[in-house]
């Protein structure tokens, strides 16, 4: 069950959903808009999607769909190329929070790369929480599992793709860098940043210049600037 109305509206919109539940009292101009899809409503009372999505953070609103489904390597990979685009692919180490995960998915699909990878072990599952943060864009971003992260990382190295690792400390400011060639991002898991192989097998760390007080950012947003950065470094 997926809930949260921009979730539920990008699902719409992609065609993935059959019938709709939605709590009686919502105002009539949502309730209008979600009649303009070919989908069935269904009118409850608000405490039985409470109970359904085990949050009262349903804004009103829930879809059965299909569940989420992985992708592979090779789906993200052949994107870029279909696109006749330079890979930019976000590589997530330990990302457990599912709102974290979603976050960065949603980012990552706005902003233009090409898909998300994660390792199997350490990571969210795929799921609503996932989805409702992610605002819509598991029905439009590929997002893989690869079982061995630094064996991945390896293999991209392999076919000439870039492997740039976020790091709070890294000596060399994203601006130093060059963004302009196949690339892939490394996030690391909150406060414990990447595993000590995984930086290793980067060709580069990078930093995220700061000016207050707090010296490290969340996860989400430090994908998204980095992201952004990459997409603006390119010619």
């Amino acid at each position: 069950m997926l809930y949260g109305r921009n979730p539920v509206l990008e699902a719409l919109r992609a065609g993935l959903v059959q019938e709709l539940l939605v709590a009686r009292g919502v105002e009539e101009a949502f309730v209008q808009e979600l009649k303009t899809f070919d989908v069935r409503l269904k009118f409850a009372p608000r405490i039985e999607l409470d109970q359904l999505a085990g949050t009262t953070d349903h804004q009103g609103v829930m879809a059965e769909v299909e569940d989420l489904e992985w992708a592979t390597v090779d789906d993200i990979l052949d994107r870029a190329e279909s696109r006749g685009e330079q890979l930019l692919v976000v590589l997530l180490d330990g990302i457990t929070d599912p709102r974290n995960f979603g976050a960065i998915i949603r980012s990552a699909e706005v902003l233009g790369a090409h898909g998300v990878i994660v390792e199997e072990r350490r990571s969210s599952p795929l799921n609503a929480t996932v989805a409702k943060a992610a605002a819509g864009a598991t029905s439009f971003l590929p997002v893989a599992q690869t079982k061995n992260l630094p064996r991945l990382i390896e293999q991209l190295k392999s076919d000439n793709v870039w492997v740039y690792g976020a790091a709070g400390e890294a000596a060399r400011p994203m601006a130093q860098l060059d963004f302009d060639r196949p690339l892939a991002l490394v996030i690391g898991a909150e406060g414990e940043g990447m595993r000590r192989l995984v930086r290793e097998k980067c060709d580069e760390l990078v930093s995220i210049p700061v000016r207050g007080q707090i010296q490290s950012l969340n996860a989400a947003v430090a994908a998204g600037i980095l992201i952004q950065h990459a997409v603006a470094g390119r010619k």
